[in-house]
């Protein structure tokens, strides 16, 4: 019985402490260091109201915004993830050319018409709030005509919020900020 309470005792300490302070010490930690990631990087409107995280990709299809790469999980995040299906798959090939015919109708391109391949295919997570700077010029002429301002325009802000890449990274544009700087202009 002995080694039992002493087991239980040793359990209890690191289940407080592991379960308990330190989870609380990182946290406490984070919001003093990194306030604004620790807190979901969320994004808030002049009045503060919020309209997202610039960490997550959400669902559009307004003409006058940019659209963000398809998701497999329907852009929730409890059910985040790829979509796991082969790239031999028969239902993945048919996803992409549904998608493909579905981005060439909305841009007014021939059928034939070469599609930015972040615009195809879901990310690991399927909330990857990021697109390639090709795949936002690809889709600059919509968004421009339905607004109704100038191309050089709607190119000019995609330029302005691309995002170097780094020394491996690729560069990109976060849809969400990219689509609110365009409202307020």
């Amino acid at each position: 019985m002995k080694t039992f309470f002493t087991a239980l005792r040793l359990f209890s300490f690191l289940a407080v402490l592991t379960g308990v302070l330190y989870p609380l010490a990182v946290t406490a930690l984070a919001r003093v260091a990194f306030p604004s990631q620790a807190n979901g990087s969320v994004i808030t409107t002049p009045a503060g109201t919020p309209v997202g995280s610039s960490l997550l990709a959400q669902a559009n299809t307004s003409p006058r915004y940019f659209w963000p790469r398809p998701s497999a999980g329907d852009y929730a995040t409890v059910a985040s993830g790829a979509s796991s299906l082969a790239p031999t798959s028969a239902k993945l090939r048919d996803q992409v050319a549904a998608r493909a015919a579905a981005l060439r109708t909305a841009h007014n391109l021939a059928p034939d018409a070469p599609v930015p391949a972040d615009l195809l295919f879901a990310s690991g997570s399927g909330l990857d709030p990021h697109i390639s700077p090709a795949a936002a010029t690809f889709q600059a002429a919509r968004v421009a005509s339905a607004r109704n301002v100038s191309l050089a325009t709607i190119t000019s802000s995609i330029t302005a919020h691309t995002e170097s890449g780094g020394l491996l990274g690729e560069d990109r544009v976060n849809v969400l900020l990219l689509n609110l700087a365009l409202d307020q202009n």
